[in-house]
């Protein structure tokens, strides 16, 4: 076997990953022999930064792109409200009555997006999210969209895995949980929460053999993120130095990683994935 096809009849589901950083982790793990869930909250989420028509058409793209020759895994489509815990109980079920488990779960859905989503402002990025001034719905949203996301999904799909004694969980945080600043704050809280929810989650599943990490991208090279930031064009090479933005597929492979054998020993750890933008101790 390819030296490569390490999560070969694996069954993983990836929570907002009809675009950006999420459909290239769908990319990376299908292409290592994983069957993948791809989600997005609506039947037409990659619409929203121009990067697909429909959940079922990126899907396919995947697994079409990205198949190995002498292994049958698939990909499927599923879409739903992760910050609605009916919603995650239906999709749950939906991968589960296609592929009869799920082994690996990975929340990646959420990001600074307020109430009135990413169809206004910055990708619907909330005005005033700082400390004082941030709107109380903005505030609900940003937090549900991440935090309560996470921990919906996490409820829904870990005791199936403490039942088998056998699965992995793999939490998306953001550097900017790792420190304080006065524009994003709340953004910078929810991810922080997550950090500390995945340590907490670890620590709870260690007698049942399920390691919990989380995943902390630096600044990465997606569609929204240059639609969202003041870019530095001189940051957008790909190689030659680590101080430069990140790419997908950077977080992608780490992420893999923490889905393969050879992470089974490492549990409850943030991993910054920024080329060494903050060398602090975490």
């Amino acid at each position: 076997m390819n030296k490569q096809v390490t999560l070969k009849d694996k069954v993983i589901w990836i929570t907002g990953s009809s675009r950006g950083l999420g459909r290239v982790m769908a990319s990376e793990l299908f292409s290592r022999g994983a069957n993948v869930a791809v989600h997005g909250t609506r039947p037409d989420s990659p619409k929203t930064f121009g990067e697909g028509e429909s959940m079922q058409q990126v899907a396919d793209d995947i697994a079409a792109d990205n198949q190995i020759e002498g292994v049958d895994n698939q990909t499927m489509a599923v879409w739903g409200d992760v910050t609605d815990a009916s919603e995650v109980k239906r999709i749950a079920d939906e991968i589960r009555n296609n592929w009869g488990r799920i082994d690996i779960l990975i929340c990646c859905a959420g990001g600074d997006i307020g109430a009135r989503g990413t169809a206004v402002g910055k990708g619907g990025r909330p005005e005033n999210d700082d400390c004082l001034n941030i709107s109380s719905d903005d505030l609900q949203s940003v937090m549900d969209r991440k935090l309560t996301a996470t921990i919906y999904c996490c409820r829904e799909v870990a005791p199936e895995m403490m039942q088998r004694k056998q699965g992995r969980i793999i939490t998306i945080g953001s550097i900017a949980g790792c420190s304080g600043r006065a524009s994003g704050a709340i953004y910078s809280v929810a991810k922080a929460a997550v950090h500390e929810y995945t340590r907490c989650l670890a620590d709870q599943l260690r007698p049942f053999n399920i390691p919990v990490n989380c995943l902390a991208p630096g600044p990465t090279v997606t569609e929204r993120f240059l639609r969202i930031h003041p870019i530095d064009e001189e940051r957008l090479v790909e190689q030659g130095t680590l101080d430069r933005y990140g790419r997908p597929i950077e977080t992608a492979t780490a992420v893999a990683f923490l889905c393969s054998d050879d992470s089974q020993f490492i549990s409850g750890q943030v991993l910054r994935v920024d080329g060494g933008l903050q060398v602090f101790p975490g």
